[in-house]
């Protein structure tokens, strides 16, 4: 019984660091019918040197972590694969920057409708967790108005 509980208790500590990692402001952009893909996005603080692995939502047959960033007067849109999330800094998701792409969308996203938004955390020692976002649909602007 000793032995079961100190199991018990090493797994949920080892679990529950997520539940530190803060999450504010997430929001999608709202779609117009047949768009396709949307862009996501939050500010993300954690409590120890992680990083953002994966995302995906039951609204989206995929999504990818994007970076953006002006080069010669161009804006450009690349794929990262792992976003870093420095101990206690804040990481921000945001139009022009750092942000999620959702591909092959399943229906349109409406402004004030949620979806949830599955994020893989890893820590430095190569622990995983999920931590769900509920992200609110928006208009172009991030406002809430139609």
């Amino acid at each position: 019984m000793k032995r079961m509980a100190i199991l018990a208790f090493a797994l949920l500590a080892q679990s529950t660091w997520a539940a530190d990692i803060k999450v504010d402001n997430a929001w999608l952009r709202a779609t117009v019918p047949g768009q396709q893909v949307a862009g996501a996005f939050m500010d993300i603080t954690s409590p120890v040197n992680a990083k953002l692995v994966s995302a995906e939502s039951s609204v989206a047959g995929s999504m990818e972590m994007h970076s953006m960033s002006m080069k010669n007067g161009v804006m450009e849109m690349r794929e990262i694969k792992v976003l870093p999330l420095p101990k206690g800094k804040l990481v921000k998701l945001a139009p022009g920057g750092f942000h999620l792409m959702l591909f092959d969308l399943k229906q349109p996203m409406k402004v004030g409708e949620i979806v949830p938004i599955k994020l893989t955390i890893e820590t430095a020692d190569k622990k995983r967790e999920v931590v769900v976002v509920n992200t609110q649909v928006r208009d172009m602007s991030g406002s809430m108005s139609h």
